[in-house]
């Protein structure tokens, strides 16, 4: 085996992981895509099943990753590779080198929609975002939202080039404190709006009526987005890791951040929306244009729309950012381990195939609005390919790997390095051997149905 403790550069402790890996983890998952699930699958019962999956699946899957990034000191292919050639581990390595690839440049262009929602509300224009047309003019059209795509991408890449230590690291440790700070200011003022009460029961009290099968397979998914698991993130920011840091308390920490993000985006979001439609179910079922259109509303009936309209974009753009640069980061350190290329021209590459393929999602709601895939729009069916084909498949590959080649005892022995404990050792070793496999199939199998209507998500 390979170590990382040689020449691989990496963070300068246990507070640069944490920091980092909550960054990947804390982005448009928590504050975009976790409300808007959770108003439309239950509310409360959707909150209750989330933890108990992040608790149980969730940590096993970090640790699994984190311990095979750090014991091979490599990025997802090589880490792989360092436990036997052959067809399976070639393709569970490259599964989940590919995936941030494919993930980053439309996530750059939802990025670039932050960028530009932010930038109106710095001008001031709170009532013209609130128009019901504002945001299918904006995407619409082709230069606006590839010019906002394009900042987007240059701010990740400028953060990339300059390392780990220096850049990533440097960056999380100012915008993860920044981001909890905004969070907790916009929460306090949604909270206290007339009505709002209503929402915060909705959200944090379990209700067994608003249960259903898709309340669980759609935190499943969610965990999978919000956690950074089977992005390949995890292995590459593991291999970065000291061995002096404990990865159980730095994967139990990760898992707090990123669940009390999601909370508070909750309760950020939906009180509000409480408070501004009397609890219409149809504004709960807002979905995706909850955070677009839906908020943009309130936020103009409220005395301090625009200064709020700026809490919250910037809250929403130092997340998307700290998730996109770890998602660019683990893209470019399988160039550099597989090729042997510097970090300047391994940027730049991934540069270019975000700007390729993020640029057919910017016009696919413009003037590529006509071509589509399977009934999809490009960043849909990005979206769909990734997160709900191949994240599952690149899960059970790890699943696989740990079992099968790097052996759970071997992984085990990882995390127990130098005298660090393993409290739920138990857990970690019955989840994946059992438990996790057979998640991942159910999430594969559910979304696949649900694309083709054979059931109803």
């Amino acid at each position: 085996m390979s170590s990382n403790e040689t020449e691989r550069k990496g963070f300068s402790g246990k507070v640069g992981y944490v920091l980092s890996a909550a960054g990947a983890s804390v982005g448009l998952g928590n504050i975009w895509r976790f409300p808007y699930l959770a108003a439309k699958y239950g509310g409360g019962i959707f909150l209750l099943v989330y933890i108990l999956l992040a608790l149980t699946f969730g940590y096993s899957m970090i640790i699994a990753e984190t311990a095979i990034g750090r014991a091979t000191g490599k990025s997802p292919v090589s880490a792989f590779r360092a436990y036997g050639e052959g067809t399976g581990t070639r393709f569970g390595g490259w599964i989940n080198a590919i995936i941030p690839m494919l993930i980053c440049p439309y996530y750059s262009v939802i990025g670039g929609w932050v960028c530009k929602y932010l930038f109106e509300y710095i001008r001031g224009n709170v009532q013209g975002l609130a128009d019901d047309n504002f945001f299918g003019s904006f995407i619409s059209n082709g230069f606006s939202a590839e010019f906002w795509f394009i900042v987007f991408v240059l701010m990740i890449l400028i953060v990339i080039i300059l390392g780990v230590e220096n850049g990533i690291e440097r960056v999380s440790s100012i915008m993860m404190p920044v981001l909890i700070v905004l969070a907790i200011a916009i929460c306090i003022y949604s909270v206290t709006r007339p009505g709002a009460f209503e929402g915060v029961k909705y959200f944090l009290i379990p209700n067994p009526k608003n249960f259903s099968w898709m309340t669980v397979i759609s935190a499943m998914g969610q965990m999978f987005y919000s956690l950074s698991i089977a992005m390949g993130i995890l292995i590459t920011f593991g291999s970065y890791m000291k061995k002096d840091t404990s990865i159980e308390q730095a994967t139990v920490q990760v898992e707090i951040f990123d669940t009390g993000i999601a909370m508070l985006a909750g309760l950020m979001i939906i009180p509000a929306v409480f408070a501004f439609s009397g609890g219409d179910p149809a504004a709960l079922g807002a979905g995706p244009s909850l955070m677009f259109i839906t908020m943009p509303k309130i936020f103009a009936s409220m005395g301090f729309g625009v200064f709020i309209g700026i809490m919250f974009f910037a809250l929403v753009l130092f997340a998307a950012l700290t998730s996109a640069i770890a998602l660019t980061e683990s893209a470019v350190a399988t160039f550099a381990d597989e090729f042997g290329w510097n970090r300047v021209v391994c940027t730049l590459l991934i540069g270019a195939i975000m700007l390729g393929l993020g640029t057919l999602s910017c016009l696919g709601y413009g003037p590529l609005a006509g071509v589509t895939i399977i009934g999809m729009q490009f960043l849909d069916f990005f979206d769909f390919l990734t997160n709900s084909v191949m994240m599952p498949i690149a899960a059970l590959c790890i699943c696989l790997f740990i079992t099968r080649r790097m052996t759970i005892d071997r992984a085990v022995e990882e995390v127990l390095y130098d005298g660090h404990g393993f409290h739920r050792r138990g857990v970690f070793v019955f989840m994946i051997r059992y438990i996790c496999p057979v998640f991942v199939i159910i999430i594969l199998a559910s979304s696949i149905a649900n694309v083709f209507g054979l059931i109803s998500m």
